[in-house]
């Protein structure tokens, strides 16, 4: 067996070399200059102060994400309050609507009748029973037409942009149209006629 040359001829058998083996390849490792350095303390408080910035950052963040997810939560569940029966409602109202067109049709004579009494409770039940709800009919009959709360089905001889009559009556939840009012809108043909025929008459001679 030959001797290691890193080994001194006289050492006793067995003995080890202090230098270490060479890695594989020939190349030795070498520790980056200063790595395992301990930071100065100054060093470390201001790392302490970024790192604090940033979990402080990040739960300020949290805190109003969870913040705006308890208030769209509250508005889901007061949403879900006031308008869960909506479509109950909404096929409520052509039932009212048949009371309506029955109580003008009727003779005023059948007034006292224990039936037409009966009918006549019901009809207020079921109002009241709207009303409850938050449901309020919308004001149309001679108010200024609003397409927001108006639909117009016709156009007669009036007031421009005035609503003439209801065809049938709209319905608003809260500050929810359930239901437009369709109405006729007059287009103001008969105002300028009238005054027209005014003009005219001041003409003649008395």
């Amino acid at each position: 067996m030959e001797n290691d040359p890193a080994i001194p001829a006289d050492a006793p058998e067995g003995a080890a070399s202090d230098t270490p083996p060479p890695q594989a390849g020939g190349f030795e490792t070498r520790p980056y200059a200063g790595e395992g350095r301990e930071l100065a303390p100054e060093e470390q408080l201001a790392k302490a102060k970024e790192d604090a910035q940033k979990y402080l950052a990040n739960w300020q963040r949290a805190e109003a994400d969870f913040s705006n997810y308890k208030k769209r939560t509250e508005q889901e569940r007061d949403e879900l309050r006031r308008f869960g029966n909506v479509s109950l409602i909404i096929n409520l109202l052509p039932v009212i609507d048949d009371f309506e067109r029955a109580f003008g049709s009727l003779d005023s004579n059948l007034a006292g009748l224990s039936w037409f009494d009966g009918i006549i409770l019901i009809y207020r039940k079921l109002q009241q029973l709207l009303e409850n709800a938050g449901v309020r009919p919308i004001e149309a009959d001679g108010q200024e037409f609003d397409p927001r709360l108006h639909e117009a089905v016709a156009h007669v001889d009036g007031d421009e942009g005035k609503v003439v009559s209801v065809v049938q009556r709209g319905y608003k939840m809260h500050d929810r149209v359930l239901r437009p009012a369709m109405v006729v809108v007059g287009k103001g043909g008969a105002k300028e006629e009238g005054s027209g025929k005014k003009e005219e008459g001041d003409g003649q001679p008395a």
